[in-house]
């Protein structure tokens, strides 16, 4: 039997955020050598990883159901039980700028109602955080919060926390890239009202929740994956003691 087979969930989650990592590093070096156009890196990235994953998971977990960006619907996922919810390559516009290092690669392990693995690696970083061993809270004192947004625009959301807890700002590109900040401590707060996809949000939301943090709807209830709908409209994520002060700011 191949060593392979025996890995466990999350050590499967781990080695494939990693592999898939590694694999999108190898694959964007080589695309900017021969100079291809933005879309054509992006695309092939998203390719690239996506081939990778399924095979990986089809011949690993034969049995799993699979939600991916880049991937068919699988209808088998609507009967409940284990569903893998991967994003291959998040951050997509992030890759394919040659000096940017804020984008990710998610796999998340989703059973009925709760995560049983989870693992957001930032390749370009050589950095990978998993569920188990789940990442220590690193203690924080600073004079203003540090909230992390887009790098294009800060949603509503943001703007009402910015102003209600006068926070500094950091813009980062992908979901992943901003969740992992907040778990590093390189910021206290991300929070998201534009709408997102399950796969978006769900490794960064299995690792942070294992390490601790604050993870919800920005109304503050908990975020369901597996919805029959793949769309997520809000998420916030931050370090538990500013999450009452964050949904005051939000709701009053």
């Amino acid at each position: 039997m191949p060593a392979s087979a025996l890995e466990s969930d999350q050590e499967l989650a781990t080695r494939l955020a990693v592999d898939a990592g590694r694999l999108l590093v190898e694959t964007r070096a080589r695309l900017f050598a021969q100079g291809l156009n933005h879309w054509s890196v992006k695309d092939a990235g998203d390719d690239a990883a996506q081939t990778f994953l399924m095979s990986e998971l089809r011949s690993l977990r034969p049995g799993d159901a699979v939600l991916s960006e880049e991937g068919r619907e699988d209808p088998r996922r609507f009967d409940g039980g284990r569903v893998w919810i991967i994003d291959p390559l998040d951050g997509t516009r992030e890759f394919a700028e040659r000096d940017r290092v804020d984008w990710a690669v998610h796999i998340a392990l989703w059973d009925d109602d709760h995560f049983v693995a989870g693992a957001v690696s930032l390749p370009a970083l050589n950095q990978v955080f998993a569920m188990d061993p789940a990442p220590e809270m690193p203690d924080i004192s600073r004079p203003r919060p540090v909230l992390i947004t887009s790098r294009n625009q800060a949603p509503p959301s943001a703007h009402w926390v910015a102003r209600g807890l006068d926070c500094d700002a950091l813009r980062l590109g992908s979901a992943g890239a901003k969740t992992m900040a907040v778990i590093t401590g390189t910021a206290d707060i991300y929070v998201h009202d534009g709408g997102m996809y399950q796969w978006d949000s769900a490794a960064p939301a299995a690792v942070a929740l294992a390490a601790g943090f604050h993870v919800s709807r920005i109304d503050g209830s908990p975020i369901v994956y597996n919805a029959r709908d793949a769309w997520l409209p809000d998420l916030l994520v931050c370090r538990p003691e500013l999450a009452d002060p964050v949904l005051r700011a939000l709701w009053g």
